[in-house]
């Protein structure tokens, strides 16, 4: 008993042999790692149409970029009553202005863009499936006809040229105001309602049914903007304020100057109708084709452009039953030169999808376990987007998902306009799978 004792307290001493005499000697892992781009094909498609209500932040703007080609993107919202609008005794509107804020542009600050405002003929329908907790029976896609929805009467221009200001302390970026007056036939319009038009919302948007705003083609240059419409409980957000007189505030000494806004809230449709024009773009002749590989990939939100890929060598890892991946990394260079950093900032993040069976776009298992831990982000160390498909990988392995290719796009493909150029598997430092795996000997 005691000798056995002893043999056993002198086996332990030695951590290298600790357990082997209970593995079988063939039992034996090998940690390798494989950098693969030979098998990797990536294609630049235009996106399907993508839905434009209610997104984050609206856009608006036009834009003329020499490498994307043209961008012209409209709006349209409702406007809702806060409360019953007491305009008192022989009220009298004096001028009506619609108050547009953004933060944010993507472009340049130098052209001026014009915006035309028309009152909508044919009602907006809001999205309440993230109030009511069921899918929208009406979804506004970005080829929406929002002109044909409007009066063809013009109710107020204004030519604009926007403009980026920073907080002196905090740096952060500030609002900025877009204020187009508009014609006093709507502010009557609105003060002279009849009371059983504004007893709710509901009957009061079959009365005004809101505006529709419209920015002219830029032939050059340009920009878009996102604008800050949603109220909130520390921002009034965009709105259309009525300015008017009555009777009680003649009857002050100093009179007041009266006003009633109508706000963009969280109820409010606001749709986006985005058209792109890609004619005479380095990428136009290979667009939406297989046929030929391109040495750059185009990326870009709004509905626009997307990365067919294929990844033909994961198909050859299935049944390798010997085999535990431990890490795939696939890795997304950024042309840093052609896509222009200083002048069109970067997408913050990008969005890795594989196809299914059905033909429909899914997530990997790895985004089940965190967004951060699957990856996507722009990485300003070196300027790359990664995913960990690790566990995709395994799927394939294990037979339970196909190997039918997949698509690169942006996260927020209705919020932002942001682009950018990525290299081909054919560079040097294009796009790379680095795998690292355990194989049992």
């Amino acid at each position: 008993m005691i000798v056995t004792l002893l043999a056993l307290l002198n086996a332990c001493n030695d951590p290298n042999n600790l357990g082997m005499e209970l593995l079988p000697s063939t039992d034996l892992i090998e940690v390798k790692n494989l950098v693969e781009k030979s098998s990797i094909l990536a294609y630049t498609f235009q996106e399907e149409g993508i839905r434009t209500d209610e997104a984050s932040r609206s856009l608006l703007g036009s834009m003329n970029d020499t490498l994307f080609g043209k961008t012209d993107i409209d709006f349209a919202t409702q406007f809702r009553l806060q409360s019953f609008p007491d305009y008192g005794t022989n009220p009298v509107a004096d001028s009506v202005k619609l108050y547009l804020y953004y933060r944010f542009i993507y472009g340049d600050t130098v052209t001026p863009q014009t915006f035309r405002v028309y009152e909508l003929e044919e009602s907006l329908i809001a999205d309440t499936s993230s109030t009511q907790g069921g899918a929208s029976d009406y979804p506004y896609f970005q080829d929406v006809d929002l002109k044909s929805m409007a009066s063809s009467q013009m109710i107020g221009e204004i030519q604009y040229t926007p403009k980026i200001e920073l907080d002196s302390a905090s740096q952060d970026t500030l609002y900025q105001l877009i204020v187009i007056p508009l014609d006093i036939s709507l502010g009557e319009k609105l003060v002279y309602a009849d009371s059983l038009q504004m007893v709710n919302n509901d009957v009061f948007l079959e009365y005004f049914k809101g505006l529709y705003i419209e920015a002219e083609k830029q032939s050059e240059k340009g920009s878009i903007l996102s604008l800050e419409t949603v109220s909130s409980s520390s921002f009034q957000g965009s709105a259309l304020v009525v300015f008017y007189d009555n009777d009680e505030n003649q009857a002050k000494e100093k009179p007041d100057t009266m006003l009633y806004p109508y706000l963009i809230t969280q109820f409010s449709a606001r749709v986006n109708s985005i058209k792109h024009d890609y004619t005479g773009t380095p990428f136009e002749a290979n667009l939406n084709s297989e046929l030929e590989e391109d040495s750059l990939l185009y990326v870009q939100s709004t509905g626009g452009l997307e990365s067919k890929i294929f990844i033909e060598s994961l198909s050859s890892w299935r049944d390798s039953t010997r085999m535990g991946i431990n890490k795939a990394e696939l890795i997304f260079q950024i042309d840093t030169i052609a896509s222009d950093l200083d002048k069109y900032p970067p997408p913050s993040r990008l969005l890795f999808t594989y196809v299914g069976e059905d033909g429909i776009e899914y997530l990997p298992a790895d985004n089940s376990f965190h967004p951060s831990f699957y990856g996507g982000y722009l990485r300003t160390d070196d300027y790359t987007y990664r995913f960990n498909i690790t566990q995709h990988l395994q799927e394939i392995i294990d037979n339970n998902v196909e190997n039918l290719g997949f698509y690169l796009t942006t996260v927020n493909k209705n919020s932002e306009a942001n682009r950018v150029v990525l290299k081909g598997s054919g560079s040097k430092t294009g796009i790379r799978l680095v795998i690292t795996y355990s194989e049992f000997l």
